[in-house]
Parts: C-alpha cells; sequence; structure tokens
C-alpha cells in the first residue's frame, strides 16, 4: 500500500498479489535483531571470530596502506579492513572514504516493533499463511517535508516507523519521535495497533544521496560496504537498503579471495570489488535512480499534493444534495495547486524514475 494522507485522511493506492513462483522474486522482511544473530552464527560455524562489545576508535595505517583497526590501546592487524559501519562512519570520514554525509544525503529514522499476535496480524491486514504486507506513508505525518512513514508486517509483529530528511530538521515543527507517535495515532494507523505491545525501539542514520554522494569506496588494504558506502535507494513509492549492502558484502568478498590470490593488497588489486559492484545490480540501479534524490527533494510532493489527492477525493464520494459536476469541483483545487508546478513536477518524476 501506498498513502497520501493528512492530518485526518487518506488516499492508499493498494496491490495485491500471490507469491511468485520465481522465489528471486519474492520479497520478505525480517527483524534484523534475529536475522543478524542467525547470520552471525552461520559465520561462526563458517571459522569466523566474532567479537562484540569493543568499539573501534581508528585504523592501523603503515606505508601509506590500512593493515588493521585500533581498539582503546589494541591494535588488531589484517590484510583487508572492510568497514561496515553505518552511515554516520567516524572511520570514513576521517580517511575520505564511503559517501558525502550531510545533512542533506542523510535521513534520522525511528522504528518501534509492535507485538500483536500472528492471527490478529492475518485478519487486520488481510493475509493469508506466510504473506505479509507493506505499506508507505507520505505527507503530513512528515510535517509535509521529504520523508515518510513505513509499515512492515512480521510473523507476529509490525515493523512501524519514520525517515525524516535532515537538512529539514531546523523547519519542521515536530521531533521525528514526535512524528512517529503521530503516525501511531493517525485514523488509518491506529485501530490497527490498538491493544498492541511496543517490544523494541530504534534509531538510524539511513544514506540517501544516492549515486552522485558516493566517493571512495576502495582503497589500499581497506573496503566500504552497506550503508558506509552510501548504498541505499529511495525511490519514493519503495526503500531499498538491506539487498544493496547484502550483495556489496559478497562483492566485497569476491575481491578480496581474488586479493589473496595474488598476494596483493593494494588499491589497483582491491579496485575490482568496484568493478564487481558495476557489473551488479546495485551499481546499476544506483545509477538508473541518480536523479531521484534531488527530484524527492521537493515541498509539493509531501506537503502539497497529499492534501490535494484526500481534497479531490472528499469532493468524489461526498454526497450533500448539492448538484454539481465533478470536473468543476476538481479543476479548481488543481489550478490552486498550481497546473505548472504539476506539470513541472510528474516530467521531474518521470525523468528520474
Amino acid at each position: 500500500k501506498l498513502s497520501f494522507i493528512t492530518q485526518e485522511q487518506n488516499v492508499t493506492l493498494e496491490y495485491k498479489s500471490k507469491a511468485s513462483d520465481d522465489k528471486f522474486e519474492r520479497s520478505y522482511s525480517v527483524l534484523r535483531v534475529k536475522f543478524d544473530e542467525w547470520l552471525g552464527q552461520k559465520a561462526e560455524e563458517a571459522g569466523v571470530s566474532i567479537v562484540t562489545g569493543i568499539r573501534v576508535d581508528d585504523l592501523v595505517k603503515q606505508d601509506g596502506k590500512i593493515c588493521g583497526v585500533v581498539a582503546g590501546d589494541e591494535q588488531m592487524f589484517a590484510d583487508v579492513v572492510i568497514l561496515a559501519d553505518g552511515a554516520n562512519s567516524p572511520l570514513c570520514k576521517k580517511y575520505n572514504l564511503g559517501f558525502d554525509a550531510n545533512s542533506h544525503t542523510c535521513a534520522v529514522g525511528v522504528k518501534e516493533i509492535i507485538e500483536l499476535g500472528s492471527d490478529r496480524i492475518d485478519d487486520i491486514f488481510n493475509l493469508n499463511a506466510n504473506e505479509g504486507a507493506a505499506w508507505l506513508f507520505a505527507g503530513d505525518i512528515t510535517d509535509g517535508k521529504m520523508g515518510g512513514g513505513f509499515l512492515y508486517t512480521n510473523k507476529s509483529s509490525i515493523s512501524l516507523g519514520v525517515v525524516f530528511g535532515m537538512h529539514n530538521a531546523g523547519n519542521a515543527n515536530l521531533s521525528v519521535a514526535k512524528m512517529l507517535q503521530n503516525l501511531k495515532a493517525h485514523p488509518a494507523v491506529a485501530p490497527l495497533i490498538k491493544n498492541g505491545k511496543t517490544i523494541e525501539y530504534s534509531a538510524h542514520i539511513v544514506p540517501e544521496g544516492g549515486f552522485n554522494a558516493i566517493k571512495n569506496i576502495s582503497n589500499d588494504g581497506v573496503l566500504v560496504v552497506g550503508d558506509a558506502a552510501g548504498l541505499c535507494l529511495n525511490l519514493g513509492y519503495i526503500v531499498r537498503g538491506m539487498d544493496l549492502a547484502v550483495q556489496s558484502g559478497v562483492e566485497a568478498a569476491n575481491a578480496i579471495i581474488q586479493a589473496k590470490q595474488k598476494g596483493d593488497f593494494s588499491k589497483t588489486s582491491l579496485g575490482v570489488y568496484e568493478n564487481f559492484l558495476n557489473e551488479s545490480f546495485v551499481m546499476q540501479d544506483m545509477k538508473l535512480y541518480k536523479d531521484v534524490p534531488q527530484m524527492l527533494d521537493n515541498d509539493r510532493i509531501f506537503g502539497l499534493y497529499p492534501n490535494l489527492a484526500a481534497d479531490i477525493m472528499h469532493d468524489m464520494f461526498m454526497v450533500n444534495g448539492k448538484s454539481e459536476r465533478l470536473m468543476k469541483k476538481i479543476i479548481p483545487r488543481v489550478k490552486k495547486a498550481g497546473i505548472l508546478n504539476i506539470a513541472k513536477d510528474i516530467y521531474k518524476g518521470v525523468k528520474a524514475l
């Protein structure tokens, strides 16, 4: 579902289909707290040592090459260091790696996991066994600024949250936490989570600068993957990050295996990582939608148009005893929004997508 919402109304486009016979065309929602633990166990079974609870303060650099990490008073050495420490990476910033992280290329997201029970979720969202629902919201929920709300169903809970462009933080009348509370209280959402229990709360910096914000993701002895590399796509109607992060990890591993076979961990050798990414869907999609971040940075999309859609739907379905053609109701609404503005925004949207 995709909804344009005002404070009291919502206009929703819904699409539903049976699961594809091709397993690669299926989508899944995952709880990271469970998925990461499972994935970590798989890595340990393969011989990996996972050390948690230690902050990496710096990188070890010798003869111009990254060759390890600094954790407190200890140095740990390696042929290659992979930076996967998220969008707000101090190590990437210090060594001019990753993407150009600033308020215009990052968003802040907050999320709650709300336990409802599997039977209730299936009833509320009209789901059959092993089916899920995804729902995006745009409009007043982010004070009419760039951003939106999201809802994903899990087996017995939902993930409900808000993402907000950081460059508008000084112009918004609401905090991001308050935006999430308003979404929970909205007439379209409140009945869904009635008597639900919040079992997890999290916040996250999201890279949304797109392809044009990516800088250096490989160098002597170091590779950058996932959010730290700026690998995230917000297309307005769908947001992708985990699939890009996972594939970047795969390509980093392939690059390191090849470098190890040659015994060469220089930028020239490890640079094959970028070639692998360019040949995969990761960079192909990042390049394909490189103009979307600029297109979405438009307050009309998140403020004017949700209200316009709600007003038009109100006029279409309101029966009040007055006789008037529908078009005579709609045209003044459209003119008020600005026909030229609408035409320009449609053109930019079609061009970017």
